[in-house]
């Protein structure tokens, strides 16, 4: 598992990433949370990893770190075990620690998560017995078949093929030729065939887009790349290359790094040093200004993916920090509408007060040229002290300004629904609980928040409804 393979990059043995190298030693993170948390709804295990609308949230596990008890098996549709690597006759190396491939077997059909197996990995840049077994009919086929034996052996869901990198040309004409043949063999027994992909340039043309129709879904590694590591937009930008080549927005998994570049600390190592690090994108360690996912990064990138594509995948699961500052659970309650946990005791506010709303970057909110017609946008702008950004919070759960109220458009309930001016009508539409614990505005009807479009801080971007997950583009402070 590599995005961009580097000279100089940290080992450590056989059969491992080289992001993982560093996740060789155990690391202890003391994370508890101060204060009152949101509860979130218990669900029944048999359910409890099957998120909304088929969104998946894969963790890869390798088999030398981490144990497979710690794994938040509710909160993961699927977890891919790395790695088993294979030789160039289509055989495969011996799986490393199998009693540790059998628990996670286990607990996870116990929580309906699902298990497949990743082959390949890194390797520190060796793909040879990939370039050998995939260009040779005979081997091609002894794979097929020994990976299909091993799915049996372990009861697994699935294969995960992780060939870093098929070249374009005679190399990805092979691999298209193997991904095509596996397809046959693991969609005929209703086994899942999934692959790693690179971010994004001239390596990505080794995966034809044949191979789309292939796969159930490709887990992008969007991390090893952007600045600040695996950033935002970066990440967005590299799903969307794979989109305008022509995979499914359904099959874009997006991938998020659980470490720090340029030193590959763990997120759980991070934390442990100073909690306040799990709601950064970089801090300075040793002199050294690392750079990762913090919870925030990681709850966008998850609305992101949920509207614009399949999922979302971490590398890899041993390096995650635990309770609250857990990036897995942040994932899982983005993905459920979840509220997150927080240290702050929810109060009511009293209604009465007038004023402004303000909200991401400090900015107001504000009715659209100060206009009084019904369906006259509200947005974000600059606060100015006009009356467009005077708001009174009314006893019914109303917002209200210019005489009319905030307004979910034509009561829409969907992500992306905007808000505008409206007559005061008393309807589900017009209604706005405020919860203290973590400011957001959130529309009973709807189960949603009042979100800024597009996390833009621009004078005229609008609001609109989208699933609560407290980002900084749904947080508001009332007056």
């Amino acid at each position: 598992m590599s995005s961009q393979p580097e000279s100089g990059a940290p080992r450590s043995g056989r059969h491992r990433a080289r992001r993982s190298a560093f996740a060789a030693a155990a690391v202890a993170a003391a994370t508890a949370a101060a204060g009152a948390a949101v509860a979130l709804a218990v669900q029944p295990a048999a359910d409890a990893a099957v998120l909304p609308n088929n969104f998946k949230s894969i963790g890869y596990m390798p088999s030398w770190a981490g144990s497979a008890n710690a794994i938040q098996y509710s909160k993961l549709t699927h977890i891919n075990y790395a790695f088993v690597l294979p030789n160039s006759n289509g055989s495969l190396q011996g799986l490393d620690n199998p009693s540790k491939l059998q628990s996670i077997v286990s607990l996870g059909h116990a929580a309906n998560t699902k298990v497949s197996i990743s082959i390949g990995g890194w390797n520190d840049g060796n793909d040879s017995a990939f370039e050998a077994l995939a260009g040779n009919a005979t081997a091609r086929t002894a794979f097929v078949n020994n990976v299909v034996n091993l799915i049996n052996q372990y009861n697994l869901d699935g294969v995960d093929i992780d060939w870093e990198y098929p070249d374009p040309g005679t190399s990805g004409n092979n691999y298209t030729a193997l991904m095509s043949q596996l397809s046959t063999a693991m969609h005929s027994r209703g086994k899942l065939l999934t692959a790693a992909v690179v971010s994004e340039g001239g390596t990505a043309d080794g995966v034809q887009p044949a191979v789309f129709g292939y796969v159930d879904w490709l887990n992008i590694m969007t991390y090893d790349g952007g600045s600040p590591h695996a950033n935002y937009d970066w990440s967005v930008n590299a799903v969307n290359f794979w989109k305008g080549r022509g995979l499914p927005a359904s099959k874009a998994v997006i991938g998020v790094p659980i470490y720090s570049r340029p030193s590959y600390l763990t997120f759980a190592d991070l934390v442990s040093r100073d909690p306040a690090n799990a709601n950064r994108d970089c801090t300075t360690i040793n002199g050294v200004n690392e750079c990762y996912n913090g919870l925030t990064t990681v709850r966008r990138k998850t609305q992101w993916a949920m509207a614009n594509g399949g999922g979302i995948m971490f590398w890899e699961l041993s390096q995650d920090a635990t309770g609250n500052n857990s990036l897995i659970n942040a994932a899982y309650t983005t993905a459920t509408g979840g509220t997150p946990p927080t240290s702050q005791p929810p109060t009511t506010p009293p209604s009465g007060r007038t004023g402004r709303i303000t909200g991401l970057a400090g900015k107001c909110v504000d009715v659209a040229a100060a206009s009084t017609a019904n369906g006259a946008a509200i947005q974000l702008y600059t606060c100015n002290g006009t009356t467009a950004q005077n708001w009174t919070v009314a006893s019914d759960g109303t917002l209200r300004a210019l005489g009319k109220c905030m307004d979910i458009t034509s009561a829409g309930t969907a992500n992306g629904t905007k808000i505008q001016l409206w007559d005061c009508n008393g309807t589900g539409a017009q209604v706005w609980q405020y919860n203290t614990a973590n400011s957001t505005l959130r529309n009973p009807t709807s189960n949603k928040c009042l979100d800024v479009t597009d996390n833009s801080s621009a004078d005229g971007a609008r609001l609109q409804i989208w699933d609560c997950f407290a980002g900084a583009n749904q947080r508001w402070t009332l007056p």
